[in-house]
């Protein structure tokens, strides 16, 4: 489900909101840990949570004029990857990473089937450009995937999951040099709001 959704937001809407919401996903990660595997999270760790997801509240906008429904895909994006990493943090130690890391992205060939289907336009076999840049963001993938995977297996979740932030900073970089977009006042506030929460629950973690 993570993978699915986490691509077709990427397609659909905006490089920037999608991250953003994304970003809430190592607070749910967070909450998840404690009721699921008893990791102690104190009240103020629940207050920056649901001050995380306040913050994705106002990039999304719901029931105002910027709202736009496609941003869901995203919010259902960051619940599957919560799940895929509370997941990981239970697998059997007879699963190694690799093994975990190649299953997660096989599931990138669903996400593809489903974009085409969608798609209204005809598919086209990539060209030698493109076999490069899908070469290029495999290696990276799965090699990221592999160092998470590890982390989060031998790591505490609720340390382990809030420098995932940096991500953010990447995204919104990328979003606006290479795709010209220009990102909001509520989708910059509510980047804030959640990235202060996940650095608070980090800082809280290691006090």
């Amino acid at each position: 489900a993570g993978r699915l959704f986490y691509s077709l937001s990427l397609a659909l809407p905006t490089l920037s909101a999608t991250s953003a919401i994304l970003q809430a996903t190592p607070l749910v990660v967070v909450a998840g840990a404690a009721l699921l595997f008893g990791e102690r999270v104190g009240w103020r760790r629940w207050a920056a949570i649901l001050l995380g997801f306040a913050g994705v509240l106002v990039i999304l906008r719901p029931g105002l004029e910027g709202f736009t429904p496609l941003s869901l895909l995203a919010v259902a994006g960051m619940i599957g990857f919560a799940g895929r990493d509370l997941a990981t943090r239970a697998a059997p130690p007879g699963l190694s990473n690799r093994q975990l890391g190649v299953l997660g992205f096989a599931m990138l060939g669903l996400a593809g089937a489903v974009i085409l289907m969608l798609d209204k336009g005809p598919a086209h076999w990539p060209d030698g450009h493109a076999w490069l840049m899908l070469a290029g963001c495999t290696g990276f993938g799965i090699a990221a995937y592999h160092a998470l995977t590890r982390a989060m297996r031998t790591g505490e979740v609720s340390v382990v999951t809030p420098f995932r932030y940096t991500r953010l900073v990447f995204a919104l970089i990328l979003a606006v040099v290479f795709l010209g977009e220009r990102p909001d006042l509520a989708t910059l506030a509510g980047s804030a709001l959640i990235v202060a929460a996940g650095v608070y629950t980090l800082l809280r973690a290691r006090g």
